[in-house]
């Protein structure tokens, strides 16, 4: 185990694009790093990136959308960093593109299961890591959202509803935890995350679609969490400058 003076942040849904950059930012600034993905295939170069940059971390392999392991996984970190003083909870993208189909003649079924990727692990994990979080009246809990939440993007169809409800159920959640010392926080993005997987495979298909740094976004949740004054940071790389 890590000095019990090192904050811990564990990244859900580590990938490499945003979740390093997270990884990154708060490593940077003295936190121990927890990686969690559902396979450990990339794990070693990420562990050995991060090692690079004087960062330490450990990795894990876990379904971030089944509640048992998302609980033994963060039971995991505790014993071997230390408790857990904030959480990255990244978007399954790869998950979340299969199951996009277009609402106009999307049934129940169709427009739930976006719901079951997204808003549900996100409960699961606020069930599981809040509670010690409120005990101590510290921590904080960051989210990956969608633009399709804030406005209409057809092309999204049923990820845009699921992509709502997961940002009213962070912002309401900020809202109820913020005076017992917990801070929760969207991140809201629009627009193909750089060095991600989806970026370089749409890369490698020779599409030209607006990106995002996952080096600004991250810069932006660190002053976030030093600031605490804000819910919400949108990242828009989508809507044409007026």
């Amino acid at each position: 185990m890590t000095s019990s003076s090192v904050k811990v942040i564990a990244i859900l849904g580590a990938g490499p694009g945003l979740g390093m950059s997270m990884a990154r930012r708060f490593g940077r600034e003295g936190f121990a790093v927890a990686l969690v993905s559902r396979t450990d295939a990339r794990h070693a170069g990420y562990r050995a990136e991060l090692a690079a940059d004087g960062i330490e971390s450990r990795s894990y392999a876990a379904d971030v959308t089944d509640p048992e392991q998302v609980r033994d996984v963060l039971a995991r970190i505790a014993a071997d960093l230390g408790e857990i003083d904030t959480v990255y909870h990244g978007p399954a993208a790869a998950d979340l593109g299969a199951r996009i189909a277009p609402l106009p003649g999307a049934d129940a079924a169709a427009v739930r299961a976006p719901f079951e990727n997204t808003v549900v692990p996100a409960v699961d994990l606020v069930a599981a890591v809040l509670p010690r979080m409120l005990e101590r009246g510290d921590g904080a809990l960051f989210f990956g959202s969608g633009l399709s939440g804030l406005q209409p993007m057809p092309m999204l169809g049923t990820l845009a509803p699921a992509s709502a409800a997961l940002r009213m159920y962070v912002l309401t959640l900020a809202a109820a935890v913020r005076e017992q010392g917990v801070y929760a926080a969207a991140l809201t993005i629009g627009g193909l995350i750089e060095r991600g997987d989806i970026h370089r495979t749409l890369v490698e298909q020779g599409a030209q679609l607006p990106t995002l740094n996952p080096d600004d976004i991250a810069g932006t949740a660190w002053r976030m969490y030093v600031t605490r004054d804000e819910a919400e940071a949108v990242f828009d790389a989508l809507t044409p400058a007026s």
